[in-house]
């Protein structure tokens, strides 16, 4: 039988993920290439042999999906498989009529095709639009689940933009393993906050290969939080899995791939941001969730900021530096910084764009609504020397941060400046301590031996 040449659209995550688990030992498709949309300059590179298998021993080139009908018709692609997250369901159908027009097939992998199996309970936290509070959430839930005495290994949703052999699996504990991994700032958003609070999580590029890593961890493993990007859905299949869904974005939950599928899997939905949503907007999502998963727990939470420097905020023309990918492809209008700012009683919040200056100003002409906000892009060291210079260079009295990191580790900030910070708060019961208390007697007790052996 002829095997079907294959190119998987992709952006550095789940791609390499569909790849290494439905695709790289799979002798009836022949994987042609990669495509990359989404991230700066993560294409124009290969999938490196010490990662494809046998069945590739040179790798597999990455293009720009700018030019999959060339290569639809250049390489004889027979199909190609969607395999990115957080875009529109009428993105998704324009990419497949582009792939169908140019002569190919256009294919959806799903999840029994792509979750592994762990050794050890798995919590999944995934959610409806990047930016909904997944990294709180799941902050939350190793607060609680080591109150209880348990040692929980979380795991990222990739992020690999460097050298795809050294990433296969990545282990952070410290602060200094982000410098030894050269992180970017993307990375260190989601990874320093779990080190800061004492527990390690793990990334990389082939998912078998860190949950392995991750269930005999050195400092010992009774449960894996799978802590996923975007609104993917868990590379792991969950025991329990949770949704974070955004009733400041309402609606998004039903029109964008995959929410849908985050939102029908889940066995316990969060309504987060209720102290900043409004009642309309709150029940549009509650409307929605009985739509499509009535069985589902529902949570309701808030995320309340505080600032570490109030006083560097109050009367004050303040720069507003917010989680870069929540602003760019998570269309997010705004964050904790503009919610500090307001907060604490801002003067005025200054508008970034005429200090921006190399990939900061095209990342504006690039996403042009997103307004009177500094994202913080720093995918590799010219956005984080551009990010510097952007907001060293604006005309304002002090600048907010409010991306999960210490930025002032990271660049030489010229003004006065205060982190804020965010942590998820339930508002009355069923709650996250309910719900895991639950998972606790399924999963754990009756099973403490063998997990504490």
């Amino acid at each position: 039988m002829k095997k079907q040449r294959v190119i998987i659209l992709g952006a550095a995550g789940r791609d390499f993920h569909n790849f290494n688990t439905f695709f790289r030992a799979n002798d009836m498709y022949d994987v042609v290439a990669f495509t990359a949309t989404q991230i700066p300059d993560i294409d124009d590179r290969r999938y490196p042999p010490e990662l494809s298998g046998a069945l590739y021993p040179k790798g597999i080139p990455v293009y720009a999906e700018s030019q999959i009908e060339e290569l639809i018709r250049g390489l004889k692609v027979d199909v190609c498989v969607f395999s990115y997250s957080d875009v529109t369901h009428q993105h998704v159908m324009e990419v497949g009529s582009r792939v169908n027009a140019a002569g190919a097939s256009f294919m959806l992998l799903g999840t029994e095709q792509t979750m592994l199996r762990s050794t050890k309970p798995v919590i999944s936290v995934c959610a409806t639009r990047t930016g909904s509070g997944k990294s709180q959430t799941s902050r939350r839930i190793v607060q609680l689940l080591m109150e209880k005495g348990y040692n929980v290994v979380a795991v990222r949703h990739p992020m690999p933009y460097g050298d795809l052999a050294r990433q296969k699996v990545q282990r952070f504990a410290t602060v200094k393993d982000l410098e030894l991994h050269n992180c970017t700032i993307e990375e260190m958003e989601e990874y320093e906050p779990h080190i800061a609070r004492g527990n390690v999580i793990y990334a990389g590029v082939d998912y078998e290969a860190i949950l392995r890593a991750a269930e005999n961890d050195q400092e010992g493993c009774d449960v894996i939080l799978w802590d996923g990007g975007n609104n993917d859905f868990s590379f792991y299949k969950p025991d329990l899995s949770i949704a974070v869904t955004d009733p400041l974005r309402a609606g998004a939950e039903l029109v964008y791939y995959p929410s849908q599928v985050v939102m029908r899997s889940s066995d316990v939905i969060i309504i987060n941001k209720m102290d900043s949503a409004s009642p309309e907007q709150v029940e549009e999502v509650e409307k929605n969730i009985a739509g499509v998963n009535p069985k589902a727990i529902v949570i309701h939470a808030e995320s309340p900021v505080y600032a570490e420097r109030p006083q560097v905020i109050e009367g004050k023309r303040v720069l507003c530096v917010e989680d870069g990918p929540t602003l760019t492809h998570g269309e997010m209008k705004f964050g904790a910084a503009v919610v500090a700012a307001h907060k604490y009683k801002a003067k005025e919040i200054i508008d970034p764009r005429p200090f921006t200056t190399g990939e900061l100003t095209r990342t504006f002409e690039k996403y042009p609504n997103i307004g009177t906000l500094l994202p913080a892009m720093g995918y590799g060291p010219a956005q984080v020397k551009d990010l510097e210079a952007s907001i060293n260079q604006s005309d304002c009295d002090s600048v907010i941060i409010g991306t999960p990191i210490d930025l002032s580790r990271i660049i030489r900030i010229n003004k006065p400046s205060t982190r804020v910070h965010y942590d998820l708060k339930e508002t009355g019961h069923p709650d996250l301590s309910d719900v895991l208390t639950d998972f606790e007697k399924k999963y754990l007790k009756k099973n403490s031996i063998s997990y504490a052996d």
